[in-house]
């Protein structure tokens, strides 16, 4: 919800989004009557009324310095950091600095809790900005089991670091098996890789036939986004999908 509502927070202009990137926050603000445009670097931010960086990144897992980040509030109209695969890199959040004139952070609970039927998320900014949103997302935003499921989640700080471990080693064990097939990781972060399949469709394809979803991009034709499994059946079965063919 807070992708679709931030474009409401101020009157309509240039938006910039660091890209490539996930669709839906150009597709909210050109909902919203934005001009939107997708610039490959922080410094094509500079001058935009309204500026997206979504760190880490997906697809590709980019991650951008906290002080770097910093340096763009005040020399753009509002800078929103969408920090939804952050907890894993729990040393890139501008949360820290959440409260300061020009600066929006979000982030989400399902990605790293693995639990996105709750439909919780957070916004953290000015006084003003979280009072616009609140307003704007109407009495009832998160139900009352969604607010009890976070609460205790994330009260949980031995899991999350526990999490971390496993997310690391589990990334580490698909990248060997990625690279048995021929593959080659080029990004991605703990909770998601990115590889170099020479054909995305292809690969998309077989994974499909073993009951596995990835995502393919249309401005790539070897790239292939592929989610961490979980018990052991589906790492067999990612095994087996990934063997090479005799």
């Amino acid at each position: 919800m807070a992708i679709q509502l931030v474009p409401r927070l101020r009157p309509n202009g240039r938006a910039a989004v660091l890209g490539p990137t996930y669709n839906e926050h150009a597709a909210c603000l050109s909902a919203e009557g934005w001009q939107v445009d997708t610039v490959p670097d922080l410094a094509g931010l500079v001058g935009a009324d309204l500026a997206i960086v979504v760190n880490p990144n997906n697809p590709d897992g980019r991650r951008c310095d906290p002080e770097t980040l910093l340096a763009l509030v005040g020399r753009v109209g509002l800078l929103m950091v969408d920090e939804s695969f952050g907890d894993v890199t729990p040393d890139l959040s501008l949360l820290p600095h959440a409260g300061r004139e020009g600066l929006l952070v979000l982030r989400s609970f399902g990605k790293f809790y693995g639990l996105a039927g709750a439909r919780l998320g957070f916004a953290f900014g000015t006084e003003a900005d979280i009072a616009a949103l609140s307003r704007m997302s109407g009495p009832w935003p998160v139900s009352g089991p969604a607010i009890e499921i976070g609460t205790q989640a994330l009260a949980d700080a031995a899991w999350a670091t526990a999490m971390r471990a496993q997310l690391a080693a589990d990334a580490a064990r698909a990248d060997a098996l990625a690279q048995r097939t021929g593959w080659q990781r080029v990004g991605g972060s703990d909770l998601f890789r990115l590889y170099d399949t020479g054909s995305a469709k292809a690969a998309q394809d077989n994974l499909a036939r073993h009951q596995i979803w990835s995502r393919i991009f249309p401005w790539s034709e070897t790239l292939l986004r592929l989610g961490l499994p979980g018990p052991e059946p589906e790492w067999q079965r990612l095994e087996a999908a990934l063997r090479p063919k005799v």
